[in-house]
């Protein structure tokens, strides 16, 4: 009997393979969100918790019980508000401009890497208004998305999509943090913190009582108990992270630029972008003071082009609207 190879298996068919890598970029989508649904759980729970167990069944005083019910759905419309905003804005991408035509593109799958790719991109680049490089002085292009990258834009791994002023890609509201959501993003940070406080100064009596044997023994006592910890708890992360974006806003930096300054094309500049506290502030919130604490976008800018601190701008490039990066350094 002669003895010979045993044959490979033949290949899954392609419809197989593109069938389960459909069914597991699902899988993933939905596993994006258990984040988002721990957190509306939670609130929801507080909710019933601070609503009903305290404010109902726990406060005696009626004039206690209509302040703080008050207070307390105001912070919670506002809060919900913010977050429901961050979730389902859509990042926004580069405009048509900042793609390749099809002859670039030809011409860039052409030409071999190195100095003859980077003539198609200065070419393709010289009417964009962008100012940043990579590290090694090149022009800042994404082969994914097939564009040439505005300055602050960066490519997101999980969505796969170039973002404008991007920050980072948030887990807690499944998407990314960037120029189209980043106030909102803001809001909710600071209204959580307000939502957390609230419930934890309003609670400190009750949960004090609770350690006193001051409260009836019903079911109650271990909502008012569980609620103080999770609202401190939560208040504690909630500053040191809301405290963070704050300076992040007050020298006009994402978080992406913390930890990689923007390259120009003469120097690095880690303060690039920087106007001075104020006009740092209308970036993020505008001019309109009236929208500034309400989740409405207000933001300036179109987040392809943002005006600079620099005084040696590069003379290839075109200038942003309305001169906004002759703005001097003093």
């Amino acid at each position: 009997m002669r003895c010979g190879k045993m044959a490979a298996p033949p290949p899954p068919p392609a419809g197989t393979a593109g069938a389960w890598g459909s069914v597991r970029r699902r899988c993933q989508r939905l596993l994006y969100w258990v984040p988002v649904l721990f957190i509306s759980s939670i609130l929801c729970w507080s909710y019933y918790a601070y609503v009903t167990q305290l404010c109902l069944l726990t406060m005696t005083n009626i004039g206690e019980k209509v302040v703080c019910l008050v207070a307390y759905h105001i912070f919670f419309m506002l809060f919900v508000w913010s977050y429901w905003k961050t979730i389902f804005t859509l990042p926004m991408n580069p405009s048509k401009e900042f793609h390749l035509s099809y002859s670039d593109k030809e011409s860039l799958e052409r030409e071999p890497r190195g100095e003859s790719q980077q003539e198609v991109l200065r070419r393709a680049a010289k009417d964009l208004p962008i100012y940043t490089r990579t590290m090694s002085g090149a022009i800042r292009y994404c082969d994914r998305c097939h564009l040439v990258k505005p300055d602050r834009c960066h490519h997101c791994s999980v969505c796969d999509k170039c973002i404008l002023k991007m920050d980072h890609h948030c887990p807690w509201v499944n998407n990314c943090v960037g120029f189209s959501n980043y106030k909102f993003f803001l809001l909710f940070l600071a209204y959580s913190l307000l939502y957390c406080l609230f419930i934890a100064a309003t609670d400190l009596q009750y949960f004090i009582k609770f350690w006193t044997n001051g409260l009836p023994d019903t079911q109650a006592k271990f909502h008012i108990m569980f609620l103080f910890f999770a609202a401190a708890m939560f208040s504690v992360s909630l500053s040191s992270l809301f405290g963070y974006h704050c300076w992040l806003v007050s020298k006009n930096k994402s978080t992406l630029e913390v930890f990689r300054a923007p390259i120009f094309r003469h120097r690095t500049d880690k303060n690039g972008f920087s106007l001075g506290f104020s006009k740092n502030l209308r970036q993020v919130f505008g001019d309109e003071k009236k929208y500034w604490l309400l989740p409405v976008f207000s933001s300036l800018g179109d987040g392809c082009s943002f005006p600079t601190c620099l005084v040696n701008q590069d003379p290839e490039q075109a200038s942003t609207p309305g001169g906004l990066n002759s703005t001097s350094k003093k």
